[in-house]
């Protein structure tokens, strides 16, 4: 592995942590929708970088697609933010 993979590898591990920290902190549960599918993303680029295309596909489509899809319309349906 080079150099330059080594650094966003790192980058996108960082972003996962980040990103995984801002979902447990946010009143807003909109934001932490945001956040878990920004997570989820990085997450399926991570699997691609390992070279697990297949996983990959099927953690962007369901883990950022159909659960954000899925939190949303429960959102709207409740309240936004968090008491």
């Amino acid at each position: 592995m080079s150099f330059f993979n080594q650094i966003i590898q790192y980058l996108i591990l960082t972003g996962i942590a980040i990103s995984a920290i801002l979902v447990i902190k946010s009143k807003d549960l909109f934001a932490s929708v945001i956040y878990l599918a920004a997570t989820s993303l990085m997450l399926a680029v991570e699997f691609y970088i390992l070279q697990a295309p297949d996983v990959a596909i099927a953690e962007a489509v369901v883990g950022a697609g159909m659960s954000t899809a899925i939190y949303i319309i429960a959102i709207h349906k409740t309240n936004r933010f968090e008491r």
